[in-house]
């Protein structure tokens, strides 16, 4: 529990980090290719991480249109694979993190529910979505988290593509 004692702290600006930052994880967490293997490898690392921390989160991976990896951990709800379509189709759409998406219009003082004209029923740039990038290739897919805050959903993913990666 926080000091305040709500479960679930809220994002305060001072802790959003930096759209440089943001930006600087998109351009270094990049793949040299991204097969069946790798997905359910990333999958089952992103499983393991949050199993750690009993997380409960709903875990996706897509590749071209297609679902590769799909996990719901105890605690998770239908809610959070409606938040993952909404997260997978802001990365789709704009080619960036879902986090990434959103903090760019709060840098500009609005919201993407206000300004991007997208129905916010089908799209939601909160953080946990992020693209699956190939050198030479192109965003060909998304890793996507729900079910923690939205910052944590981000820093969760980012996590598990810089261990994925080092391997």
């Amino acid at each position: 529990m926080t000091h305040s004692g709500e479960l679930t702290p809220k994002i305060h600006p001072e802790l959003t980090p930096p759209i440089e930052e943001l930006e600087a994880q998109e351009r270094h967490l990049v793949f040299r290719q991204f097969t069946h293997d790798d997905a359910w490898a990333l999958g089952s690392l992103l499983v393991e991480l949050a199993r750690e921390r009993q997380a409960p989160v709903a875990i996706d991976i897509h590749r071209s249109g297609q679902q590769l990896f799909h996990a719901a951990l105890p605690g998770s709800t239908p809610d959070n694979d409606a938040w993952i379509v909404r997260k997978r189709r802001v990365v789709e759409r704009y080619g960036s993190p879902s986090y990434l998406v959103g903090a760019r219009f709060r840098a500009k003082g609005s919201s993407f529910e206000e300004s991007s004209r997208l129905d916010p029923d089908e799209y939601a740039a909160h953080g946990g979505s992020f693209p699956i990038t190939v050198e030479g290739v192109g965003v060909i897919g998304a890793v996507t988290v729900s079910g923690l805050p939205q910052l944590a959903d981000h820093r969760l993913v980012v996590e598990a593509l810089e261990e994925f990666l080092k391997r």
